[in-house]
């Protein structure tokens, strides 16, 4: 399923003249990863950034403590400030950023429990679209069902564009 998604995703971007570029934290380059894998992935994945730790988000993508501190790292507000951060960094059409919980012990409540998931995806000076979702499972579980939501968005967006 994931595998032809991809595919005709990646025929979207190579005949939109699209490029992406990945800020993953949650997800660690998975998404990144499954792109490289798509046929002429070359013609429109620029690359990624696994921003894992909050280190990462506040030095390389100049994400401001104050806000992880506000929000916390695992936040929509922080997912987008890392994929306006990667905008920075990578050039390309999308930035994607992804953040979330894959596991007990980072910023969860019983208003965002483990499984809770955040995609930004920023086009051309705005964004294309904001999802927070939640997903069961191990963690394997939950990166591989974001990975695939975020494919699915991908296309039903581009779609339009």
């Amino acid at each position: 399923m994931i595998r032809a998604m991809l595919q005709q995703l990646g025929k979207i971007l190579i005949e939109k003249k699209l490029t992406i570029a990945f800020a993953e934290s949650a997800t660690a380059g998975r998404l990144c990863s499954e792109f490289s894998l798509i046929e002429n992935a070359g013609s429109f994945l620029k690359g990624g950034i696994v921003c894992y730790d909050a280190c990462i988000k506040e030095e390389l993508l100049k994400v401001k403590p104050s806000l992880i501190k506000k929000y916390t790292p695992e936040s929509m507000e922080v997912t987008k400030a890392i994929a306006e951060g990667l905008r920075k960094l990578i050039p390309a059409d999308l930035h994607i950023g992804i953040t979330g919980l894959t596991c007990p012990g980072g910023s969860e409540t019983a208003d965002k429990p483990v499984g809770t998931m955040f995609i930004y995806a920023a086009y051309d000076q705005g964004m294309l679209f904001s999802r927070q979702m939640h997903f069961t499972g191990e963690r394997e579980d939950i990166v591989y069902s974001t990975v695939v939501k975020c494919a699915e968005l991908l296309n039903q967006h581009l779609a339009h564009l």
